[in-house]
């Protein structure tokens, strides 16, 4: 028994010496032993453990071995919402939020103190520690349930297993991130192997952490960084944000680096404009800086709207520009038969990421550039996302350049392309294209449409490969027997998606008349014409005057409803889906959510769908939406080409939001009720 407290006492002090220069090593960047000297530390705890497996804590430095691969990630409910932030993607608009904060807390200029910090582009997570382990980890998820990642996240060097201090509980919110040099030089040992390199940093944090073999995420050099607090029990709880980055020190955590407190708005444009220069030099991707205020009394007093603060700004970096050589013109059939030109580029590394191909818009836009096959042209992520062909550098051109010209027919199916009046797009009209029918079943199985598990890409391709199906109403013919010989396809596997097509022949009658694809009409627009019509069948046979009678269902969508049901071939594949068991089920939609209630926007500038149909779909949720900027109006929805609405919202400090980001907040709005 003696030798077995001395042995625990060994253990202890191991485990300390080790936690220290890990602490050294992986927070501080300060290593005071090598690499041998730790090692044999490390290997001598190992030893005892094994001798004494009785002694083995969980929060032991040798326990971030990867477990066991999991089946699914559990669902993890944060006590406390894990808010996103609004952007300001301009210098005016980050002093209209200024101005905001200002007004609403009564002080006077530049008499607010802020906190500043870079924009970590990883992958959000919360770690929770209670008596001094690490009990818990999940991802940021929709902002109140994310998954758990626990064991992923023992895995990574920079997170303590056990912290400094030890607290009844501490939950900490911050960023899996993926250093730059360690990521090319993992792109380079994958590009040997012949594995598919990963596309940026941020993409491989994420997919690494979300791996469900936590070995994997062993495998990845993962770092981490930490900004802020969730609940505390055990310790008093800062009162400004810069403590809160002092606390998460203190623990033993990696703070998020260069963080400055800044006096009013001015102070923080320069912090702003001296992180922009550091930018590329950090081994770090960021792509922007938040800004907080720093009180969190005042922090309080502002509160939060749309499940984010409104006391911090996320200040995006413009959009990262580079010049290329643009190669060719693809065109792509999508599922609503729109043509679309896509740009195939000469590679160029753009914000972290390779870029080959890049959106053309649609051919108005071509035309309005006047870009030509061969061009040397600006390309840019929108947004750090999208990348897109800005202009072409027509000082550049060498007179070899060939215009780009649009199909006449279909690049698929060879149909002769039609373009109707006001179109920005040729649609390919046959209906049995394979591109439109592949893109037209994908969508059918969606989450947000028939949602059949398991149904993706590779099987629908295998599927139309293998003569297997022709529309969305053949997948309710397969058998057992006809997926057990293709590959891929266990007896079990068969079963599972089998009985997950079968199981969709019930779903709600929104969902159902999302699935069709109509144009115009998505998930909103369904939803409000399932909880005024009873049936497909109401549906079908309802007359315009009927349709437009429905709040937010204007002329363009009852005329795409109409033409879509008067269509012969449309009406057999109905007929031919009822006769597949498809029974709609219309009691369940009653009621649709008003998620956007109490809600004002107003819609300006070019944007990818018909205003109207936007609009509908605002409607249908609940959302006021006017003509006019007032100091009532919530959100302005912009596209190209604004005009006076724009900057009367910038002056009026009015959220303004892309397409994008009005997805995210509507999501954000579901996820809320």
């Amino acid at each position: 028994m003696e030798d077995l407290f001395s042995k625990q006492g060994e253990i202890e002090r191991l485990r300390e010496e080790i936690r220290r220069h890990n602490y050294n090593y992986y927070v501080l960047d300060r290593p005071t032993i090598s690499d041998a000297e730790f090692d044999a530390l490390f290997d001598r705890l190992l030893k005892l453990e094994a001798e004494n497996p009785e002694l083995i804590t969980p929060d032991s430095p040798t326990q971030r071995v990867g477990a066991e691969p999991s089946k699914e990630f559990q669902q993890v409910r944060h006590n406390l919402p894990m808010l996103s932030l609004s952007k300001a993607t301009a210098e005016g608009e980050f002093f209209a939020f200024n101005t905001r904060v200002r007004d609403a807390l009564s002080v006077a200029l530049d008499q607010i103190k802020y906190t500043c910090e870079p924009k970590l582009d990883g992958l959000a997570i919360e770690v929770v520690y209670e008596n001094g382990s690490l009990v818990q980890a999940s991802t940021r998820g929709d902002g109140v349930v994310g998954e758990d990642v626990t064991a992923n996240v023992r895995t990574i060097g920079s997170i303590p297993l056990r912290l400094r201090r030890e607290l009844s509980r501490v939950e900490v919110r911050g960023e899996v991130i993926f250093p730059k040099a360690k990521f090319e030089r993992m792109n380079s040992e994958r590009a040997l192997r012949g594995e598919e390199p990963f596309a940026n940093p941020r993409n491989a944090a994420a997919g690494s952490l979300r791996q469900l073999d936590s070995k994997i995420t062993a495998s990845r050099p993962l770092d981490a960084m930490f900004y802020g607090l969730g609940q505390i029990e055990g310790a008093v709880a800062p009162r400004t944000h810069w403590e809160e980055l002092d606390f998460i020190a203190e623990l033993g955590l990696k703070r998020v680096f260069h963080a400055k407190r800044c006096d009013g708005a001015v102070e923080v444009r320069e912090y702003f404009n001296e992180i922009a220069a550091l930018r590329d030099g950090l081994d770090f991707e960021i792509d922007g800086v938040v800004v907080k205020v720093d009180d969190i009394e005042k922090q309080g007093i502002l509160g939060e709207i749309a499940r984010s603060p409104r006391w911090a700004v996320a200040w995006k970096f413009p959009a990262q520009e580079k010049i290329t050589k643009l190669l060719d013109v693809l065109w792509n059939v999508g599922r609503t038969a729109t043509v679309t030109p896509v740009a195939v580029l000469e590679p160029v590394e753009l914000s972290g990421a390779t870029v080959r191909r890049a959106s053309l818009h649609n051919e108005d836009q071509i035309a309005r550039l006047g870009i030509k096959i061969g061009d040397t042209v600006i390309v840019r992520r929108a947004g750090d996302v999208i990348p897109e062909v800005v202009e072409p550098v027509v000082e550049l051109r060498s007179g070899a350049e060939k215009e780009i010209t649009p199909p006449e027919n279909c690049p698929v199916c060879g149909a002769l392309l039609v373009k109707e009046e006001g179109d920005a797009f040729r649609r390919c009209p046959n209906i049995s294209c394979p591109a439109i029918i592949a893109e037209t079943i994908e969508h059918w199985a969606s989450r947000s449409a028939m949602d059949i598990d398991g149904l993706g890409p590779k099987q629908i391709e295998q599927f139309l490969s293998a003569g297997l199906i022709a529309d969305v109403a053949d997948l309710y013919k397969l058998t057992k027997d006809q997926l057990v010989k293709l590959d891929r396809f266990a007896e079990k596997s068969a079963e599972n998606l089998l009985r997950a097509i079968a199981e969709s022949k019930r779903r709600p009658l929104w969902r159902f008349i999302h699935a069709l694809g109509i144009r115009h009409v998505g998930e909103v627009v369904a939803r409000t014409l399932a909880e005024n019509l009873s049936s497909i069948e109401a549906l079908q046979s309802a007359q315009p005057e009927e349709l437009t009678a429905i709040e937010g269902i204007g002329p363009e969508i009852t005329a795409s409803v109409v033409n879509f049901f008067s269509n012969e071939q449309n009406r057999a594949l109905l007929a031919k889906l009822k006769s597949a068991g498809i029974e709609p089920q219309g009691p369940e939609v009653v009621n649709a959510p008003k998620f956007l209630q109490d809600l004002t926007f107003v819609i300006t500038g070019t944007l990818s769908r018909p205003r109207e149909e936007i609009k509908a779909m605002l409607t249908a949720a609940g959302a006021k939406v006017t003509g006019t900027v007032s100091a009532k109006t919530d959100y302005l929805i912009a596209g190209e080409s604004t005009g006076s609405k724009l900057d009367d919202a910038q002056k009026l400090g009015i959220a303004i939001l892309d397409e994008t980001a009005l997805e995210a907040l509507i999501e954000t709005k579901k996820a809320s009720r």
